[in-house]
């Protein structure tokens, strides 16, 4: 396969201006109330007009095109089908992102190549023939972690440069990965449980840049707020003792889904209650940051140079907002339509300037997967 295969027209649509339409991008682009692009602020963004059917609505100085659809060819590559998790790595004058295959048994990694302008130049495979790979996260030795979202799920660490081939981090744990932090920090990576009574653990390898080998711990405490500890999973690749009853004890979470870490905080989102926890790592201590309304499933939380978090709220729609470190939502994209299509796979290009993620609006047609890119101003 060549990397550097040339992506063909009718996969993505060409980007003409503030408005723009395509018959098969099911969506069409526009930037809210046609101004210019803000000043470096997202402070008056939110002011998305209706759209005209199913669309998709911007903010005012946003852009946005179709980078890939599934069952379509990218780059040379067939798009895979119910992308999950993904993440942008950098890649000489341009960058990569790579995104899970959220598919049963057949599940794996692609990631598509893009050139200083944007352009895609190649697409491949780092991964294949794993089980529902919908998490993961970037490692910052610029790995990837690709999560099973299963009963007895793996993680497996991948080079998005498609030079080495994919190794299982056994010593992770063998339970349903929600969503993976690092924290260099105290160089631990944190982890989440995709259960409805979900653990939240905490991975502290031997050596830090080698997740071969290390101590797994689940954290320990009432079901309120206030101080947690830390203890010890005995046995994290049991053959038959799940790794989430091993430790008496457990806090439990509602569903938990991805997680992020900065300035001591890892936060990470609970579709069961629609909330974001927030663990202060110095302190060890648990509060909830951001309170959704508990119709709604809120999942994908993605960091980047904007030093903030996007939430995707599903509702009667979809919406994508900037939650602040102080906790203020501002949306930037609203999607209706299709049910509402679940937003997976959120990551910013190095730079801060664009934003990938996926919709998987269901229906059991692949093809209503789409992998988007929105361009604007995303830093407070």
């Amino acid at each position: 396969m060549s990397r550097h295969t040339s992506v063909r027209p009718e996969a993505i649509p060409v980007l003409t201006g503030p408005l723009w339409s395509s018959a098969s991008a099911e969506a069409t682009f526009r930037t809210g109330g046609g101004g210019p692009a803000l000043p470096g602020s997202l402070s008056r963004c939110g002011d998305l007009e209706p759209p005209d059917g199913d669309a998709i609505t911007l903010a005012r100085g946003f852009t946005g095109r179709v980078v890939g659809r599934s069952g379509q060819r990218v780059g040379g590559l067939t798009w895979h089908a119910e992308p999950g998790a993904g993440a942008c790595f950098p890649d000489g004058d341009g960058w990569i992102y790579v995104s899970n295959s959220d598919v049963p048994l057949l599940g794996g990694v692609s990631a598509i190549r893009f050139g200083p302008d944007g352009a895609v130049r190649s697409a491949y495979r780092i991964l294949s023939g794993t089980d529902r790979n919908r998490t993961g996260e970037a490692t910052p030795w610029d790995t990837w972690l690709s999560c099973e979202e299963t009963s007895r799920g793996r993680i497996f660490e991948c080079d998005p440069y498609g030079e080495h081939a994919a190794m299982p981090r056994l010593a992770m744990g063998l339970f349903r990965h929600a969503g993976a932090a690092f924290d260099p920090s105290r160089t631990a990576v944190y982890l989440t449980e995709g259960e409805r009574d979900g653990c939240f653990y905490r991975f502290r390898p031997e050596d830090w840049g080698d997740l071969t080998t290390g101590v797994l711990e689940v954290m320990v405490g009432g079901p309120g707020l206030g101080p947690v500890t830390w203890r010890r999973v005995p046995n994290p690749a049991a053959l038959f003792e799940p790794t989430r009853e091993q430790v008496e004890g457990a806090k439990r979470f509602a569903g938990s889904g991805d997680c992020h870490y900065s300035g001591g905080l890892c936060r990470f989102a609970t579709a069961g209650d629609g909330r974001v926890w927030a663990y202060d790592a110095e302190n060890e201590q648990i509060t909830i940051l951001h309170n959704a309304d508990p119709r709604s499933d809120m999942d994908g939380l993605a960091a980047g140079r904007v030093r903030a978090l996007v939430i995707a709220e599903h509702g009667d729609g979809t919406e994508m907002a900037i939650l602040g470190e102080d906790g203020a939502r501002t949306p930037f994209l609203r999607i209706l339509g299709h049910g509402g299509p679940e937003v997976t796979g959120p990551a910013f290009s190095p730079d801060g300037a664009r934003l990938y993620f996926s919709a998987r609006h269901g229906g059991g047609s692949s093809a209503a997967d789409v992998t988007y890119e929105i361009t604007g101003r995303f830093r407070r």
